[in-house]
């Protein structure tokens, strides 16, 4: 008898501690982070990763791997401890292959974090891809699906001929669709062609439709689906890509079922950044959620003022993933500068949103 109640005792002890945890978790952290080229020290057939090996142009050593890891892994662990939480899905960019993604997640800052993979290998020549961890104990995966990069059916006039569109090569939008208690999300993890040469705003645009078209479809097929597209869209909110083609918008008031709300076009106006170029800030790592998600029904999940309780979104970046002096003072701490390893971080801050039942 004394056993029993000195056991019912310890359980009547623990349950508001367990109630407590039951109520935090109704609160998650959905974040995305280009972590600046992740690659492993092997050659992949048929990709051009030369320069990311031993012998390459970069010197990539097994010391130079295990140091970028560490790092990828300290500034998530950082996020954990500024949260409380592990993000409950967390998409990335620029990784090689599934491998960098194993080493990473066994990473000891983040080990106990248990985050599962969802990767497909796509058409990129340089061999990155977009990818999405998550924390199985929070979200169920249902399915998931690797959405290639098409120039047709689109009323956007490209420029390249038909030959170059035919031959061109970029990375494969991924869709992640799971549930988070009792709840179907829509997760697109993207990263839009590039800026080089001051060319692909067609492409970025492109891409933005086929992100929107896809949620669409699955907003269709699952009323009352939450979409969160999410990535570095080499494009600021306000530009074509993402605020007509993505149907981005700025102010969450003016969110209807046709469009997504931008949380960090309102921070990008009023200074805040997730990489420079060419000298600017920018904001392209994007996360935009549908009206579902901005105007939720009562007792299910909503986006949350986070960052001076004023704006939709945060951008994280402490001092140690910062250049506190010299040329770049202020700016991200990469991995490379000037084509020399200085041992940084990313040349992109991550971006993230909460969201929380009302």
């Amino acid at each position: 008898m004394k056993k029993y109640l000195i056991t019912l005792l310890a359980i009547l002890l623990l349950l508001p501690l367990n109630l407590d945890a039951q109520k935090k978790n109704r609160s998650h952290v959905i974040g995305f982070y280009n972590l600046e080229n992740l690659f492993d020290t092997f050659h992949d057939d048929g990709k051009n990763d030369y320069e990311y090996l031993p012998d390459g142009a970069n010197q990539w050593t097994p010391e130079k791997y295990a140091k970028k890891l560490r790092n990828m892994a300290r500034v998530i662990q950082s996020m954990k401890k500024d949260n409380g939480v592990w993000h409950t899905v967390l998409g990335v960019s620029e990784i090689e292959n599934r491998h960098v993604l194993e080493d990473l997640v066994m990473e000891p800052a983040i080990a106990e974090a248990n985050y599962q993979i969802v990767h497909y290998d796509g058409p990129d020549r340089r061999g990155v891809d977009c990818a999405l961890l998550y924390d199985p104990t929070k979200m169920t995966l249902v399915e998931s699906e690797s959405i290639p990069f098409t120039f047709a059916p689109s009323a956007i006039k490209f420029d390249m001929t038909k030959e170059e569109q035919d031959n061109f090569r970029t990375r494969d939008i991924l869709m992640v669709h799971g549930i988070i208690d009792g709840e179907h999300f829509a997760f697109y993890v993207c990263h839009l062609p590039s800026r080089l040469g001051g060319k692909g705003a067609d492409n970025r645009a492109r891409g933005g439709e086929i992100a929107y078209e896809h949620s669409r479809k699955m907003m269709q097929k699952y009323p009352g689906i939450k979409c969160v597209i999410m990535g570095d869209m080499n494009d600021n909110p306000y530009d074509p890509s993402m605020a007509k083609y993505m149907h981005g918008q700025k102010d969450i008031n003016k969110v209807t079922d046709q469009d997504y709300f931008a949380p960090f076009w309102s921070m990008l106006d009023a200074g805040y950044s997730s990489l420079y170029y060419r000298g600017e800030g920018n904001i392209y790592d994007c996360i935009l959620v549908n009206n579902a998600l901005a105007h939720a029904p009562k007792g299910t999940f909503q986006i949350q003022k986070i960052t001076k309780k004023k704006f939709y979104g945060r951008v994280f970046n402490k001092p140690f993933m910062t250049n506190q002096t010299g040329q770049y003072k202020g700016t991200p701490f990469r991995t490379f500068s000037n084509g020399a390893f200085v041992g940084g971080y990313s040349d992109h801050y991550p971006t993230y949103i909460i969201i929380k039942k009302k």
